[in-house]
């Protein structure tokens, strides 16, 4: 994480956030006083790290993903289409 004091990071706004959202890294704006410090983050990356967080809180999707990752680990997984193949012809019939 790139870091950047406060003065500098008003003068260059623009130039800043766009690095932000291309590099999708975030940045640490300092002040003189620590507790005034903050992080620049894209809204992507945010809206990522709260849906993470969601879904680490939830206890049921927590245990579903370490069971999928237990199965990929023993070789028990299989590759598949989202889609099914012959959707289009199921539709038409109906």
């Amino acid at each position: 994480m790139q870091a950047v004091a406060y003065s500098n990071f008003r003068k260059s706004l623009k130039a800043y956030m766009h690095k932000v959202n291309e590099d999708a890294d975030m940045l640490l704006v300092t002040n003189t006083d620590p507790e005034d410090n903050v992080v620049v983050m894209s809204a992507d990356d945010y809206d990522s790290l709260m849906e993470t967080l969601r879904i680490y809180q939830n206890p049921y999707l927590r245990d579903k993903i370490t069971r999928g990752l237990a199965a990929v680990a023993q070789g028990q997984a299989s590759e598949h289409s989202l889609v099914d193949d012959d959707e289009p012809e199921r539709r038409a019939a109906a």
